[in-house]
């Protein structure tokens, strides 16, 4: 952009010197009276003029007085020289110039070329200055990587064998074709990439072209479509033709979905560009004329919205999933990135690989990278364990606001509230662990209670969902338990508890009474990308069974949370006395006290140990994914009128 700026000025500079000095040459020298031919020649009999200058039909001069003057006269009077030398005027002829046409013709059209030349290098900086300017529209835009720039192998890649495994066989076929062609077989001509955000596709394409000994071009989507109609489709040629010049070669698309959504899908109609470059591309991948030697590996994070003839055999025979990494794929990370820093030496990657469930490569990354610039911040020579918490923290949750003014009362409330789903997700067995419990504002939520997850969960059960709704009821019952009323603060706790009742009677089939049926199709608009609204495909008598449903679930769920706070009081007041107190409480400090209170009714739990590390997960009880996203569990709703956030809850 600053280039961009520089260029601009400096053809602005050299079109304001141009038009000044036009000006100047041509600006007319002193004070000239212009004269009429009758005023000319009545001077001349008056002998009042001392010298004239006939230039073709132009007459300039001077006057007895010194003062110039100017006049035009007609070629064709005779008598105009004999006249002049009888008044005894000093006379001077300029010879005619014969290239005085061309001189003639720049000024004439030297605007026009300027505006054309600004227009010229507008176009050239619109489409990146390449070579061919404003004619290269239809060139494609990949960038050509050479043998040994990129520095990117395997070995920086981790927590995704199995995708590596799939492109290390691409790379091999690259360097011994004949070991895989002996028998016939062919290797596939497009590599699909798929996976969540953030979990390394991009990054095995670097890797892919640091390993490969082949020319390695890499595009974005979004790089063949532009302003002009038919460009796309052109430049989707271009880069196929560059391809089989260097074949064998890789061709990496990075999210393909911009250009390979499904076609048809286009809102409001009328021609599309889109599309026509799509239809370009699948014709270049699997048409007439053959690719041999040329692999497509592409990346999206939207597989479901692509068009199925991008996916069919022949064009991406293969679709290799990069999942988000499990314990042991975020510990080799997590060193990965540790030695790229200045770690401290007593630092054990397997507790902060299993402190963080859900989280990505990009996560980790930003995790060691927020660690590293609080270290900085505090003048530490290395990075702690304390340091990697509270960089935890701070992505999990939001920075600290101790700062914010709350009252006394809200203060209270609030560590009813976070006590309350502490001691029944403490209570109820098959739940995760509590890890951390505070009081301390971070975000938009006032208090937050943390479990931690002892292993991955894929999949939950009907008793874990129902455990899970319990726990959301904890804040609220406990607020209505001690002060006999209840806040705006367990809006979201019902929110989220609501919606995965629905869940579990709509699309899980874990209702009695409705049976194993799910209610309710999804729409979704493929050109929008997410789902719009939900098909309502069953009776008003159905509705009404899933409303009935829906609650029951919920009103057990309460009923059997005020039970339990009910019988367990007295160790309610304690947990709050003490969060209180300290403002965070963790789960020893929780066993601590049951243990005191009552001996015999609440053991040691046996996972007591495995969770009571310095590592915590927020569970967003979410059975959608395979894996649970890394989120804040609730935030307070918007702000009343005078402004003052009600507090916000977390589970």
């Amino acid at each position: 952009m600053n280039t961009f700026y520089k260029n601009l000025s400096m053809w602005l500079v050299i079109g304001l010197t141009m038009i000044l000095l036009f000006n100047l040459f041509n600006k007319p020298q002193g004070n000239i009276s212009p004269l009429t031919y009758s005023e000319f020649m009545a001077k001349i009999e008056n002998k009042s003029i001392n010298r004239v200058r006939i230039d073709g039909n132009t007459i300039s001069g001077t006057l007895q007085d010194g003062r110039p003057f100017k006049t035009i006269y007609p070629a064709a009077d005779a008598e105009l020289i004999p006249l002049l030398r009888s008044a005894g005027v000093d006379i001077t002829v300029k010879e005619t110039q014969k290239d005085n046409w061309i001189m003639t013709i720049f000024v004439s059209w030297f605007p026009m070329l300027l505006l054309i030349g600004v227009w010229i290098f507008f176009m050239r900086q619109m489409q990146g200055g390449g070579k061919g300017g404003a004619l290269s529209f239809g060139k494609t835009r990949a960038k050509l990587m050479e043998q040994g720039t990129n520095k990117v192998t395997f070995a920086d890649v981790a927590g995704i064998d199995e995708a590596k495994e799939e492109l290390e066989e691409i790379i091999d076929f690259l360097k011994d074709p004949h070991k895989f062609t002996v028998l016939g077989g062919r290797i596939p001509k497009g590599v699909l990439l798929a996976g969540a955000p953030g979990t390394g596709k991009t990054l095995l394409a670097r890797a892919i072209a640091g390993e490969a000994d082949v020319p390695f071009f890499s595009i974005s989507g979004s790089d063949f479509v532009e302003m002009f109609v038919g460009v796309g489709a052109s430049r989707v040629r271009d880069l196929f033709n560059q391809g089989k010049k260097h074949a064998p070669c890789i061709i990496f698309i990075d999210e393909i979905d911009a250009v390979g959504r499904h076609r048809g899908a286009g809102l409001g109609g009328g021609h599309d560009e889109r599309e026509q470059t799509l239809n370009q591309l699948l014709v270049e991948m699997d048409g007439f004329e053959s690719n041999e030697g040329v692999i497509i590996v592409a990346a999206t994070n939207r597989p479901d919205v692509l068009d199925p003839a991008l996916l069919r055999p022949g064009r991406f025979d293969r679709q290799v999933i990069v999942p988000i990494p499990d314990v042991g794929g975020r510990e080799k990370i997590l060193e990965i990135y540790g030695k790229k820093t200045k770690m401290a030496p007593q630092i054990d990657y397997d507790i902060l690989a299993r402190g963080t469930p859900g989280f990505t490569g990009a996560d980790l990354e930003n995790l060691i990278n927020e660690a590293a610039l609080m270290a900085a911040r505090e003048g530490a020579k290395e990075i702690s364990l304390e340091l990697l918490e509270k960089a935890k923290d701070k992505i999990m949750m939001g920075a600290e606001r101790r700062s914010m003014i709350i009252t006394e009362k809200e203060k209270v409330i609030t560590a009813y509230h976070e006590v309350g789903h502490a001691l029944v997700a403490y209570l109820i067995p098959d739940t995760d662990p509590i890890h951390k419990v505070t009081i301390i504002p971070r975000g938009r939520a006032l208090g937050l209670t943390l479990q931690l997850p002892i292993d991955e969960k894929y999949t939950h059960s009907k008793g874990y969902l129902k455990n899970s709704i319990a726990i959301l009821f904890g804040g609220r019952i406990a607020e209505k338990l001690i002060f006999d009323e209840i806040t705006t603060g367990a809006g979201n706790d019902l929110e989220r508890a609501t919606a995965l009742a629905r869940k579990m009677v709509c699309e899980w089939g874990m209702s009695d009474e409705l049976g194993p049926l799910t209610y309710g199709k999804k729409e979704e608009q493929i050109f929008l990308g997410r789902e719009i609204g939900q098909h309502r495909d069953f009776s008003e008598e159905t509705a009404r069974q899933i409303d009935l449903a829906v609650k029951e679930i919920i009103l057990e769920a309460s009923n059997r949370v005020t039970q339990l706070l009910e019988t367990h009081c007295d160790i309610l007041k304690r947990m709050a006395d003490e969060l209180l107190e300290k403002e965070t409480i963790v789960l020893d400090d929780i066993t601590r006290i049951l243990t005191e209170l009552r001996p015999d009714e609440h053991p040691l739990k046996e996972e007591t140990a495995a969770a009571a590390q310095p590592a915590a997960k927020q569970d967003d009880i979410t059975t959608e994914q395979p894996t649970m996203d890394v989120q804040p569990v609730d935030t307070p709703p918007a702000e009343e009128p005078g402004g003052q956030e009600e507090p916000g809850i977390s589970t």
